[in-house]
């Protein structure tokens, strides 16, 4: 029974049917990879032409754009999904180039407080709305009247995962 409950059924079907079903799931997952894989390669390859700024850089002052009050920096690899030793080189970098400011808290000292600065967030909004034209234009052999059901779709899929996980 332990067995079962480490790895539940996908399926009911069996044979043929539960490995042509494991061949479409396998084969979502490749093609949601690769449109991922495509369109995050070319953003990196246009960020770093453009603006000679990576994406890691952009996405940290996405995050600190919806906060104008600033974020506690441990909040940051927790809503950027990595891990704080990967996410240290680029806060001092964009430190470095006076695009945020990185100060204690007055509650905790131990506590750091990032903010983006004035220059930091003009340069933000510029870089933005050049991401938002990239990706325009990036889909747009993609039908626009067929993208709101492709993203309720993947809004379903997305559920559907996280449900999944939760029961495991």
């Amino acid at each position: 029974m332990a067995l079962a409950k480490e790895f539940p059924p996908v399926s009911i079907r069996n044979g043929a049917d539960q490995e042509t079903e494991y061949r479409a799931q396998t084969r979502l997952w490749l093609r949601l990879l690769a449109c991922t894989t495509l369109i995050e390669g070319e953003l990196r390859r246009r960020f770093r032409e453009e603006f000679d700024f990576t994406m890691p850089r952009f996405d940290v002052l996405a995050q600190l754009d919806r906060e104008p009050s600033g974020l506690v920096l441990g909040e940051l690899p927790k809503r950027l999904m990595v891990s704080a030793g990967n996410l240290t080189p680029i806060v001092d970098r964009l430190v470095e180039d006076g695009y945020i400011t990185r100060t204690p808290s007055n509650l905790d000292r131990r506590v750091q407080i990032v903010c983006m600065t004035v220059e930091g967030r003009k340069a933000f909004r510029r870089m933005a709305k050049r991401h938002g034209s990239w990706l325009a234009e990036l889909l747009s052999e993609f039908p626009t009247d067929r993208l709101d059901g492709l993203i309720g779709e993947l809004d379903d899929l997305k559920g559907a995962v996280r449900g999944t996980i939760r029961k495991s």
